[in-house]
């Protein structure tokens, strides 16, 4: 039987169309007060929020940028647009989509996914969330899934007000304190006790105007004994100017509770990615990264993870693939605060055509997390000699009853497994492929199938260069 995919045709038009709107509703380029306070009356934002952007703002104007990690030199605030809408709203039925928006999101498989594997879908278009649906099964067990802007405003208010900015405050960076001032859209997710979702929810964001930034925020809380998969997508066509995605995620788990949270990133080699991703886990709770980043110019994206109740376990998956321009500075960091703790990051990286990619591990072990697990395994490898990988753990352990380990390793692709596999008939491009697909197996097996496939059919399109 034949395979159906997301990625229906390897060529350059899938990821790379452009549909960029000239009569969109656009702000002025840059970051003032008049900005801010522009898009909190377009939000309609309470008291509560409309503070929190303008002191978010005052946060920002007074750190100082990032002096580690890729350079972000080539990002310009003053030219970076902070808020683009389509002239719609979001609709909760595909056909009420505008056609040019509806386009693009089905090049992208959405909604077919939501019909054949997925419990509901938000699709985000630039600043907006454009659609939003939820399964009839899945809303009559009490699970909320709206974007997050109609959960400001709505029965939830309460719980967003309490949760919103509080894992991620905007004191945590400079891009956190952008977020804070100039968020828009997002999704929020509510898991009542004991309901277990058995399909994923998926987001899909999607950068389509060009010079802009999209900041969405997403919110999701899996109350005690709960289940829930999240799914996360993005993409961007490619300019010739800065893009910038600083979006921001907060995961409450409950006690005895597991949270699943896949992302699968191709933003486009123009994207400064500055994205910011945090956990907090109770007792017995899990909570499961499994990451993706296949695009942007320069990355910086470590989820982290605070084990807060005893018991409470994390395992990070991960894969990242640097090409030709691109600098990936991507990992995980986990906080041990719990007894009996456990923490396990299994990461891949690949670089090809002079591509660089980092993979930083923040461990943190509190005296009190006694009897605490940690495992680091990060292995790269590396398809030319003009790429570069690195591996840069921290570890703060301040408790002697604890077990940690951390293992590296570089290689590069075997001239005998490409040759045995072109003696079977394979050309030298699709045997490496293969190699590399395989290289990357520890992450697309921990999704669905669906989504595995286009994992390794976006690899297959890194390893042609035809991206980008």
């Amino acid at each position: 039987m034949e395979e159906k995919t997301y990625v229906e045709d390897i060529d350059r038009s899938l990821y790379d169309f452009r549909n960029e709107d000239e009569d969109a509703y656009k702000l002025d380029e840059g970051l003032t007060k008049e900005i801010v306070l522009q898009i909190s009356k377009e939000k309609n934002d309470p008291d509560w929020m409309r503070e929190l952007r303008l002191k978010s703002l005052d946060i920002y104007n007074s750190l100082e940028m990032p002096d580690w990690g890729p350079s972000i030199e080539g990002l310009d605030m003053d030219h970076i647009v902070t808020y683009v809408r389509k002239n719609t709203k979001m609709a909760g039925d595909w056909d009420s989509v505008p056609d040019e928006i509806k386009d693009t999101f089905e090049k992208l498989g959405i909604p077919e996914a939501e019909r054949k594997s997925l419990a509901g879908v938000g699709a985000q278009y630039d600043s907006e969330l454009v659609y939003h649906n939820i399964r009839e099964d899945v809303a009559k067990q009490g699970v909320i899934y709206t974007d997050l802007e109609s959960a400001v405003h709505g029965e939830y208010a309460d719980m967003i007000q309490e949760h919103f900015m509080h894992l991620v405050p905007p004191t945590d960076h400079k891009f956190a304190a952008l977020h804070g001032a100039v968020w828009s859209g997002g999704s929020f997710v509510y898991v009542p006790k004991g309901v277990k979702v058995e399909i994923p929810l998926q987001s899909y964001f999607r950068l389509n105007a060009k010079g802009a930034g999209q900041f969405e925020h997403t919110l999701i809380i899996v109350d005690e004994g709960a289940d829930l998969h999240f799914i996360e997508g993005c993409s961007a066509p490619k300019y010739n100017v800065a893009n910038l995605h600083a979006g921001c995620v907060e995961l409450f788990v409950a006690k005895n509770a597991r949270l699943r949270y896949s992302t699968i990133e191709n933003w486009s080699k123009n994207m400064y990615n500055l994205n910011t991703k945090r956990a907090i886990i109770e007792e017995g709770g899990k909570m499961e990264w499994v990451s993706g980043s296949f695009g942007s110019h320069v990355s910086y994206l470590y989820p982290m993870t605070i084990l807060k109740g005893d018991n409470s376990k994390m395992e990070f998956t991960g894969i990242t693939f640097a090409g030709k321009g691109q600098n990936l500075d991507t990992g995980a960091k986990v906080v041990h605060m719990g007894k009996n703790t456990s923490s396990y990051m299994n990461t891949r990286s690949i670089s090809k055509g002079g591509g660089i990619s980092t993979f930083r591990s923040s461990v943190e072990v509190k005296k009190e997390a006694v009897d605490s697990k940690v495992s680091v395994s990060c292995s790269s490898l590396m398809l030319d000699s003009i790429s570069r990988s690195d591996t840069i753990p921290a570890m703060d352990i301040r408790t002697p009853r604890a077990d940690v380990g951390h293992e590296a390793q570089i290689g590069k692709i075997s001239d005998d497994e490409v040759f045995y596999l072109m003696s079977r008939g394979m050309t030298e491009e699709d045997a490496k492929a293969l190699i590399v697909s395989g290289f990357a197996d520890n992450v697309s097996k921990e999704l669905p199938l669906e989504y595995a496939i286009e994992m390794n059919n976006l690899i297959k399109l890194e390893m042609k260069g035809s991206i980008g």
